[in-house]
């Protein structure tokens, strides 16, 4: 028999976790399912080793690539608190621009259907659930804030404050980054966080980064009413004959199915995926996938045009914690480019470890360096460009049953440019001219489709049920009690991390069901 609640969350990562921690003091019956474990704590979580050669924490997941004809293992996290538990922690609010159309060199960024002013008080608030540190009046596209951030800007080390210096003297505008760590600087023998180099990319075994998990998951299970289940994977939503409301959640745990019912169901298992679930709930009055009148659900899938790039400083860079600092000078337009270009901050520091056996950078920096050498005076950059929607861009499902993706880059001139900007700068900031390199060169995974931590696009929302999925509150158009907040919402997906949008809309969300529950 079915077991009741009043709603179900189906993925418990930036919107699925954020979204149980808002509801549960209401006092609704709320059933969390995760198709993964807790990730469990130890030494491995720390391994250099263990998390980027051998790919410990990766989903054993096959995706195909319609592009490339073949399989690949897309880097994704199933575990409770899903693609937060190895994420950056980089919790940035969308430009308010970016909340409207915006023209760039190879294509448009559509409006969302709500503006910023509407998401604001949902920045406020995410910025203080996860605990966000940062400096307001730094960076020259902030949009307007009604609060300050909870907590002060994460400090630099000496080698990233130099840089900030050099930056500034060049005429450029850093700012520290906006973080969610659980770092307490004035008084670190009592702080959670320790500041070390194991952060970006890494799971935190000291609980010290702002994850859905910490942050979201552990919080809602506080409540006696909020039920988690673990490695219960859901594989299909049922509807009632008319097609108007889902009946009950079909779930495969321990090697059984199970179904449960809910008054609303709620999808954040990430963009692929809830695409995914929503095409494999086909049925006669949803014959193309459920909610999909519109043919839209898979299409428009965007991950950001990235690019993890190495800079050689001439001086030793021993930084630790390196991802405090960012760059928005060139996130509207450039030197010679009226165009948006996007954001540049920095990530994880270089390690040796990281380089084990892969030989193109040798060939790269040789044979001045040796890989010890690259990554003494490394400075790494995050190369963020927005990624445009397009509808050929898009989730399908194979035979098997198994994700599909067909992809094909679709803003790379502003992609281009941008890494050509930073080289171009790289002789006022004490490195070594003309020496950028891709970090894909030398580490044993490329960014390109399998990187797709920042998934977006595939359930759009809109106020036209003929060219999107879902309205205004996240609701489906065709469905009266399916709802998505997630990453998949997304219209467009901006050039920062997403993490911060899909955690605040996931509270905008929030609130309408406690309305609707009464």
């Amino acid at each position: 028999m079915a077991e009741s609640y009043d709603v179900i969350v189906i993925g418990t990562g930036a919107g699925g976790g954020t979204l149980a921690r808002h509801l549960a003091p209401s006092g609704n019956r709320i059933l969390l399912l995760e198709r993964g474990d807790w990730l469990p704590r130890e030494p491995a979580n720390w391994s250099t080793l263990d998390v980027f050669v051998e790919g410990k924490y990766i989903s054993e997941d096959s995706w195909y690539s319609a592009e490339d004809k073949s399989f690949f293992q897309p880097q994704v996290h199933y575990f409770v608190g899903g693609a937060t538990k190895l994420y950056g922690a980089a919790l940035y609010r969308m430009r308010e621009e970016d909340f409207g159309e915006l023209r760039h060199h190879d294509g448009l960024s559509p409006a969302w259907p709500i503006s910023y002013q509407d998401m604001e008080p949902y920045y406020t608030a995410a910025e203080q659930f996860y605990q966000v540190h940062g400096a307001r009046g730094e960076d020259p596209t902030e949009p307007p804030s009604s609060a300050p951030y909870p907590y002060p800007a994460v400090s630099h080390e000496p080698r990233i404050q130099q840089l900030s210096d050099d930056l500034a003297k060049s005429g450029y505008h850093p700012f520290h980054a906006p973080c969610g760590i659980l770092v307490n600087e004035a008084d670190m023998p009592y702080s959670t966080c320790v500041r070390c180099g194991e952060c970006d990319g890494f799971p935190c075994p000291l609980h010290a980064k702002s994850d859905a998990e910490v942050i979201g998951v552990r919080p809602a299970l506080e409540h006696a009413n909020v039920t988690l289940l673990r490695n219960a994977r859901a594989v299909k939503l049922e509807t009632n004959p008319a097609g108007t409301e889902v009946t009950s959640v079909v779930v495969e745990r321990d090697g059984e199915t199970e179904r449960y019912t809910g008054g609303i169901v709620v999808v954040a298992c990430g963009a692929a995926n809830s695409a995914k679930l929503l095409l494999a709930s086909a049925n006669d009055r949803h014959p193309n996938g459920l909610a999909n009148g519109s043919d839209q659900v898979g299409r428009n899938f965007m991950y950001h045009d990235c690019q993890a790039v190495l800079a050689v400083s001439k001086e030793p860079n021993p930084t630790v914690f390196q991802k405090t600092l960012g760059v928005n000078d060139f996130y509207f337009s450039g030197p010679d480019f009226d165009y948006p270009m996007g954001n540049i901050q920095m990530i994880g520091k270089s390690q040796a470890e990281m380089f084990r056996g892969e030989k193109p950078v040798e060939t790269k920096f040789a044979p001045s360096w040796a890989l010890r050498d690259v990554a003494t005076h490394a400075v790494d950059f995050w190369l963020s460009t927005e990624d445009l929607p397009q509808p050929d861009n898009r989730v399908t499902l194979g035979p098997d049953g198994g994700v599909h993706i067909s992809y094909r880059p679709s803003n790379p001139t502003a992609a281009k440019q941008l890494f050509g900007q930073l080289k171009s700068m790289l002789g006022s900031l004490d490195m070594h001219e003309g020496h950028l390199a891709h970090r894909c060169m030398y580490m044993k995974t490329a960014i390109p489709i399998a990187g797709c931590a920042h998934q977006a696009g595939t359930v759009r929302f809109g106020a036209d049920p003929a060219t999107s999925v879902l309205n205004a509150d996240c609701r489906a158009h065709e469905v009266d009690n399916l709802y998505v907040a997630d990453t998949s919402i997304f219209p467009s997906i901006s050039a920062v991390n997403p993490a911060l949008t899909a955690m605040a809309n996931a509270m905008r969300v929030g609130d309408h069901l406690l309305e609707r529950l009464g």
